[in-house]
């Protein structure tokens, strides 16, 4: 290999190596409840967002719910671990949850003391919120096992899609250019 072919290589591997996703101590995920995505569906109208930031131990929940059908809440938490389109067991109940139709919950919960119902661990909860395997539903009377309900996916931060977008343009520039040569 010439030394300027090595050159060239040693420029890739570094760009390529700014377009891996950076260790970031905060994460956020994100669910959006529906009636469709319930098991079994249901034909609810209601809606409900609920975003979660880990940062550390600390799991912030922040939900917002509209026009559940079936009476006010009785209960919302996170299940969790079960493939899309399966239960799973509760792990993370929302305590206390408002008894409305309309509404919001926030709280924030330490991860490391916290008592997991359903068996769960904060490793195995992590790594469901990760995989998608973990969900977030409501329940009321009309609808005791959920009126609406989503799967919590996990959301790339923005300084990891802007290293991979400039990592990969130069790289594919960098490769044209050489081409041409």
């Amino acid at each position: 290999m010439t030394l300027s072919k090595r050159r060239f290589f040693a420029f890739l591997v570094a760009v390529a190596s700014l377009a891996t996703p950076s260790l970031a101590s905060t994460f956020t995920y994100v669910a959006i409840l529906t009636g469709a995505g319930e098991n079994p569906a249901n034909n609810s109208t209601a809606t409900g967002t609920a975003f979660f930031t880990l940062t550390g131990d600390m799991l912030t929940i922040d939900l917002t719910y509209n026009g559940l059908t079936g009476g006010p809440a009785t209960a919302a938490h996170i299940h969790c671990c079960a493939a899309p389109g399966t239960n799973a067991p509760v792990w993370v109940p929302f305590t206390p949850f408002p008894n409305t139709t309309s509404g919001s919950f926030t709280a924030t919960i330490d991860l490391s003391t916290f008592a997991f119902s359903g068996g769960g661990t904060e490793a195995a909860l992590i790594a469901g919120m990760n995989n998608g395997s973990a969900y977030t539903n409501i329940h009321n009377a009309t609808f005791p096992g959920g009126e609406i309900r989503g799967q919590i996916v996990a959301t790339p931060e923005p300084g990891t899609l802007l290293l991979l977008g400039t990592g990969t343009t130069t790289m594919i520039s960098l490769a044209r250019r050489r081409l041409r040569l």
